[in-house]
């Protein structure tokens, strides 16, 4: 790819998936069936709901974003019934983050504190993530469960490169399937905040080239915010675990997240995190990870 990604062409394509997935019946306006010629939503139809000539919405949906005001992309975003991470997509991508070249190439760091924060925990898997799902820190207890991504490249050490590229990662997660479309929508989401990032576009070009399943992904255009949930993990020491994941967004770097792990107390998955974290903690052992800290 060229060093960045088509903003116009980003928004163009977004506004007409979300338009497709609509049916008419959904919003309140008649269906013609089998005459219809296009799947979803007309753009006269769509007009029609956000109050605006069909001239004006086709101007924005072939990537024309120019001094289009916050009030007309709110009626629009309610017009195409847009989730609250898909609304704050379509703002970036008509008035992104500009950011210096020089910052956005910059390495990304984690402060001293949450550093200490991380090697404190000792029961509990946590990571940092960055930009571009980029792993930047983590504890003794994530590399029991997910790796030592010390082992690893740096620029090995971010979840799509892993997860669509690391044979391994597909039998650590039992929901592959899952956990691949998450970490595109989280993309998606960090590629409209700062579409002149040349490392994105590195990163989305390399990935198209090398996994079909990305590619047909990433032509979704479905957009994400990390959150909480539950994930199923395959171990090849404890076998499967169920786990809950937090996600915390630091104050002072909204690029930056803590994500932690935990079991329900109880419950099998927790007796094998403890045994992981007895592994962990006792650096004799074969298995345990060689650090429980790294930050490059």
């Amino acid at each position: 790819m060229d060093g960045q990604l088509d903003r116009r062409a980003e928004l163009s394509e977004f506004l007409r998936s979300r338009r497709a997935r609509l049916k008419p019946e959904d919003v309140g306006l008649p269906s013609y069936g089998r005459h219809r010629r296009v799947p979803g939503l007309r753009r006269e139809e769509l007009a029609q709901l956000a109050g605006m000539s069909v001239a004006y919405y086709t101007r924005l949906e072939q990537g024309n974003g120019r001094n289009v005001s916050t009030e007309v992309l709110d009626s629009i975003a309610r017009a195409l019934r847009l989730s609250d991470a898909e609304h704050a997509h379509l703002m970036h991508l008509v008035k992104p983050v500009r950011r210096k070249r020089k910052q956005t190439a910059r390495p990304q760091q984690v402060r001293v504190g949450l550093l200490q924060l991380l090697d404190s925990i000792e029961t509990v898997p946590a990571y940092v993530s960055g930009r571009r799902s980029d792993i930047l820190a983590w504890n003794r207890m994530a590399a029991a469960l997910f790796g030592d991504w010390g082992e690893l490249p740096p620029q090995e050490r971010n979840w799509a490169r892993l997860v669509f590229l690391n044979p391994e990662y597909r039998e650590r997660y039992v929901d592959w399937d899952q956990k691949a479309s998450d970490i595109v929508s989280f993309l998606r989401m960090d590629a409209g905040r700062y579409p002149d990032d040349p490392q994105m576009s590195t990163l989305v070009g390399e990935l198209s080239m090398k996994s079909e399943e990305f590619r047909r992904l990433w032509a979704t255009h479905d957009v994400k915010e990390k959150g909480h949930g539950t994930k199923r993990m395959r171990h090849p020491l404890v076998g499967e675990l169920t786990l809950a994941y937090e996600t915390f967004h630091l104050p002072d770097d909204p690029d930056q997240a803590l994500i932690t792990y935990h079991a329900e107390p109880g419950s099998p998955s927790a007796e094998a995190l403890r045994l992981l974290g007895s592994w962990a903690a006792d650096a004799r052992h074969p298995e345990a990870p060689s650090s429980t800290l790294r930050q490059d």
